[in-house]
């Protein structure tokens, strides 16, 4: 009888600034950057010329990538921070509480 073990390596967490990036940026010529979206989230303030792309990800990220961006950024944030401020951009780019698709999943 033979016993071969296989070492299995952690399995890495998704990135879910990089894949919301790529979300709201898909019909846009410029792209939303990573440090774009993460200063966004940290501050309630959408950056010069980039409103689209929020409205874009608010209202066709899926609520599981938009859960996952959540707790990715609030690693850097008070309890309660990223959440806030995502509903301060919604407003500011003229979203309503029914295009707020992350507090769907709640």
């Amino acid at each position: 009888m033979k016993l071969s073990v296989k070492s299995i390596e952690p399995k890495k967490k998704p990135d879910f600034v990089s894949m919301a990036c790529i979300s709201a940026s898909v019909s846009f010529k410029k792209q939303l950057a990573p440090d774009e979206l993460i200063h966004a989230l940290l501050s309630g303030k959408v950056p010069s010329n980039k409103e689209a792309h929020f409205i874009t990800l608010f209202e066709e990220a899926s609520p599981s990538l938009l859960a996952g961006l959540i707790e990715q950024v609030s690693a850097w944030a008070k309890s309660g921070k990223v959440e806030k401020n995502m509903q301060k951009i919604a407003k500011q780019v003229g979203l309503s509480k029914e295009g707020m698709v992350w507090q769907k999943s709640a």
